[in-house]
């Protein structure tokens, strides 16, 4: 049953299992970035609604967006690389929270060429978004906030970072939304633990480095910030949607990031039952009478849903009372609660429905 719905349902979910969840950073040795243009667009004023073609989305967002390199003291001479965005003209640029992890150097490089230090304002790791502050640079434009929410699957966006930190100006690649509220989790590379929610999937390229630079719509709004690939896929790619980052971007502007270690996980990956990705007829086979909920397509090992009995195949209809009907919702329920907590999980398993009680372990183990 594992099998059959990690290979259909949750082929994402198999393949991370199987390969490891890469977050985008690049972390081999590069060289600094190179001066590039001393000139910046000026950019297209964009009306609400209106589409662009990818010159113009370039021409809006390419100049806030900047290189991050960093610098580790325990290792010399160990670099890694990783992409951001101006958030605010004032220097305030946000990136993913592994981008920028055991960071004692930060070096942010602009799309004129120019490079600054950079210091750390606050990061929330659970979410994998973190802020930095740059002072002293002039002209700055800050990227303009879509909305994630009205993303439609089938639509066009771009992709925008220092891939592979080869400096000088951004790597551009385009594609679609492959599916949205995508919620994976399991065994990094490192040996480590990884949950993320609230994904747009996309078959935009992405590659090392582009952790943190932003996804784009065709108004050259930012919608979502690239996060993870799944190696030895075919293009499949992964973004934190934007809207469900705006009260953590709020708070981290707001200097209210402090970093808080007892992130609780449920240790569930879940599918929608809605999604157009499930056939009919595993629905089927798995007795699925209804269509609301979240099919579970994976359980990680140890984790408080195991525990508690949760299998892949089973529907996860409400917790502590909250109808389910998106991953949305259950991220909230959990995030709400520390390690160690009890949610109430109810469920659909072959047609008949059941309540368990989950005790939450820490993310990470």
């Amino acid at each position: 049953m594992s099998a059959l719905v990690g290979g259909i349902v949750g082929a994402v979910v198999a393949a991370l299992i199987a390969s490891g969840l890469v977050l985008v950073t690049s972390d081999e040795d590069v060289e600094a970035v190179g001066p590039g243009s001393t000139t910046t667009a000026a950019g297209p004023s964009v009306a609400p609604g209106e589409r662009l073609d990818i010159q113009q989305i370039l021409e809006a967002a390419e100049p806030s967006v900047v290189a991050i390199n960093t610098g580790f003291n325990a290792q010399p001479g160990a670099t890694g690389a990783g992409t951001g965005f101006v958030i605010d003209e004032t220097g305030l640029i946000v990136t993913n929270a592994h981008v920028i992890e055991g960071a004692d150097e930060i070096s942010v490089t602009f799309f004129d060429g120019s490079a600054i230090g950079a210091e750390l304002v606050g990061s929330f790791p659970g979410e994998d978004v973190a802020m930095v502050r740059v002072e002293g640079k002039e002209d700055l434009r800050a990227a303009v906030l879509g909305s994630s929410d009205d993303l439609r699957v089938g639509e066009d966006v771009v992709a925008i970072g220092n891939a592979l930190g080869l400096g000088g100006k951004p790597t551009v690649t385009t594609g679609i939304v492959s599916a949205k509220d995508r919620s994976i989790s399991g065994d990094t590379e490192d040996g480590g633990t990884i949950a993320l929610d609230n994904l747009i999937q996309t078959d935009a390229a992405i590659n090392p480095g582009n952790s943190g630079g932003p996804l784009l719509n065709a108004a050259g709004e930012v919608v979502g910030i690239n996060t993870a690939v799944i190696p030895g896929a075919a293009n499949i790619g992964f973004a934190l949607a934007i809207d469900s980052l705006k009260p953590l971007i709020e708070d981290l502007r707001d200097g209210d990031g402090e970093v808080n270690p007892e992130q609780a996980v449920l240790g569930t990956s879940t599918v929608e039952v809605t999604s157009p990705d499930i056939p009919p007829e595993l629905l089927e086979q798995f007795g699925v009478t209804g269509m609301e909920g979240l099919l579970v397509s994976e359980v990680l090992p140890d984790s408080g849903a195991e525990e508690a009995g949760l299998e892949p195949g089973d529907v996860i209809l409400e917790a502590d009372g909250q109808t389910t009907d998106t991953n949305e919702v259950l991220s909230e329920v959990v995030r709400a609660k520390a390690p160690g907590d009890v949610v109430s999980i109810s469920f659909e398993r072959r047609g008949r429905v059941d309540q368990v009680d989950a005790t939450l372990k820490r993310r990470g183990g």
